[in-house]
């Protein structure tokens, strides 16, 4: 049987000008998350002009911080390869870097425009996870965020349609596919916040926005587990399961204190 070549990660070039699926596929679900927060933000009367702002200043400062995370946490490799530090555009973006730079960024911009810091988190986090999960598929066209080794009848099995198949065969081993079950985490977890987070007396002030951290922590947790290309520290510990094991701590127990303090009902701010 004749193997098929892996995907062109390459979507366009002009001479020596490359344009990368990766960056296409990101900057897709970056531009749909903006268009969801304006749509959200009027509905609350948050000016659309504070999320373009926000853009402005969170894009390549998460981009930045994700790729400082991975850097980082694979520092022996790129001590000796310093010239592909900046090389973002074959992957190597951490997830976990990204969201913590745009936390950082809302909070200072919350803090000048003087806006409710948990209003803004609440209507941000669903189109966080959404670009999360669309942003998976640049590692599927990179080859990256997979599995051990596993057969392709086995990911028939799983009815994975065969063009995800043929991509998962790197290496000439079938890989399973965790980008996939991360993406589709994601994915399931942007329609349960936005099918629930105007239902009356559910959600308070600040709650869809640790719900969003809750949900993902748990599902990347369990994920990161499967896969074989995960940031360590040290030789045993993965770097992104501590994190989410930490955050989904944090998430519940501040929304735990919140609800005890009587925070504002969600529905206040929403008509």
């Amino acid at each position: 049987m004749t193997l098929k070549a892996a995907l062109n990660p390459i979507a366009l070039q002009f001479g020596p000008f490359e344009i990368h699926w990766y960056g296409v596929i990101i900057a897709t679900g970056v531009m749909l998350a903006l268009w969801l927060a304006v749509r959200e933000g009027r509905r609350q009367e948050i000016s659309e002009d504070y999320f373009y702002d926000y853009l402005l200043w969170a894009l390549p400062i998460a981009i930045i911080c994700a790729r400082l995370y991975y850097v980082t946490f694979q520092w022996s490799y790129y001590a000796a390869h310093p010239g592909e530090i900046i090389a973002i555009w074959d992957g190597g973006i951490a997830i976990y870097g990204a969201i913590i730079g745009g936390f950082i960024v809302l909070y200072f911009l919350c803090r000048s425009r003087h806006l409710s810091f948990w209003q803004m988190l609440d209507v941000i986090a669903p189109t966080v996870i959404l670009a999360q999960g669309i942003g998976r598929w640049g590692n599927f066209m990179n080859q990256e965020a997979f599995g051990v080794v596993t057969t392709r009848a086995a990911l028939v099995a799983q009815h994975i349609p065969g063009w995800i198949i043929q991509q998962m065969d790197i290496g000439g081993h079938y890989r399973v596919p965790t980008f996939l079950y991360e993406s589709l985490w994601d994915l399931l977890g942007f329609v349960l916040l936005v099918s629930l987070r105007h239902r009356r007396h559910l959600f308070r002030r600040g709650e869809v926005f640790l719900t969003y951290v809750m949900w993902y922590s748990f599902g990347r947790f369990f994920i990161e587990g499967m896969r074989t290309d995960s940031l360590m520290l040290g030789s045993v510990i993965r770097v992104s399961q501590l994190l989410s094991l930490v955050f989904f701590i944090v998430a519940l127990g501040l929304l735990i204190i919140r609800r005890r303090r009587g925070t504002v009902p969600w529905y206040e701010h929403s008509k």
